[in-house]
């Protein structure tokens, strides 16, 4: 082949017997777990709200960030429940550049696959036993999710995953909800057909195992919008789209009909500004049509410390090096505004 092999890396249960989670760790994803699976299912109507930053680049700022959630969690539980992104692999549409903390977690630094798997475990568990939130992560690659899967309140499959095999199969087998997002070309039945999949059963190979999944019964719709031919960007957060999904899941028949809408990439043509509209407009449309009401679950806001982003290296704390977000003054006002609205 050509590629080398430098090393072998630790497998997961290794990495968890060198980083374990304590009694109450455990505790608290199993009740944010439950606390989401309620949502999904229709028996709780708490909204839920995917918050943070783009990519998981530096951990101070990351659990500085998610720690300013802490106070504002505790006014608006009554009606919402926040579950920050901890995203550790960032995925680059050509592949190039940045990668996330899994491949760099010296954004400066050389890539160090051995110090990434440590430093995105070690993330996730200072967010639970700091903050008492469990997070979201991406499942950008399949076999890299056992070394998180007992952390995670909340797993996405992205427009890039979402036709791939390997992706859907696993993702029936994980215990929490996973969103699986629309593609980058828009076809929703290409997403409906990820859903299907991880809602079923399977027997396949996984990471050297013959494994069974059970089928998750909470994995749902994410839509983030996409790009034409021409590469102009479209979103699908309208009240059109959304009726039109709905019809989608009744026609399909599937468990837990149930949607996402992602507030930036394609919906927002990047611009993490407009963020806060979008989850107005989304709103009006469930307050209009009680049928979106029961659809929609939630969004997903990319909101940091800092508005913006800068390049790697960029030296301003808090602030993203990979896709623009949401500052955090701005970000704490839209939780409140949700809150009065809903």
């Amino acid at each position: 082949m050509n590629m080398d092999f430098k090393r072998k890396l630790t497998i997961p249960m290794e990495t968890k017997e060198m980083y374990p989670l304590t009694g109450a760790m455990a505790e608290t994803v199993e009740k944010r777990i439950a606390e989401l699976k309620a949502i999904f299912s229709g028996r709780s109507r708490k909204l839920l709200l995917i918050i943070g930053p783009c990519s998981a680049d530096n951990e101070d700022s990351v659990i500085d960030y998610i720690s300013r959630l802490i106070p504002v969690q505790e006014k608006v539980q009554e009606k919402i429940c926040i579950v920050p992104r901890i995203y550790t692999g960032k995925p680059r549409t050509t592949g190039d550049g940045y990668k996330g903390l899994v491949h760099q977690p010296d954004p400066n630094g050389r890539p160090d696959l051995f110090k990434g798997i440590i430093a995105m475990r070690e993330m996730h568990m200072r967010a639970v036993k700091e903050t008492g939130f469990a997070c979201a992560d991406e499942m950008l690659y399949p076999e890299n999710h056992k070394y998180l899967d007992d952390l995670l309140a909340y797993v996405a499959v992205g427009a890039r995953s979402v036709e791939d095999q390997q992706h859907r199969l696993t993702a029936s087998g994980v215990e929490t909800p996973v969103g699986l997002k629309n593609p980058t070309s828009g076809d929703l039945s290409v997403m409906m057909n990820g859903i299907l999949a991880a809602q079923h059963s399977h027997d396949f190979i996984y990471r050297g195992w013959e494994a069974h999944s059970l089928g998750n019964p909470h994995a749902h719709a994410i839509l983030r919008g996409y790009v034409n031919r021409q590469g102009v960007t479209h979103p699908n957060y309208h009240y059109e789209t959304l009726v039109y999904l709905w019809e989608l899941y009744q026609k399909w028949e599937l468990q837990n009909p149930a949607v996402i809408i992602d507030c930036n990439h394609a919906n927002s043509g990047k611009n993490p500004f407009e963020q806060p509209r979008i989850v107005k407009e989304v709103l009006h449309s469930c307050r209009y049509n009680p049928d979106l009401g029961r659809l929609v679950k939630g969004f997903m806001v990319e909101s940091y410390i800092e508005d913006g982003c800068q390049s790697v290296g960029g030296g301003c704390y808090g602030k993203s090096i990979t896709d623009p977000c949401l500052g955090w003054e701005k970000s704490e006002r839209l939780i409140y505004d949700i809150a009065e609205l809903l």
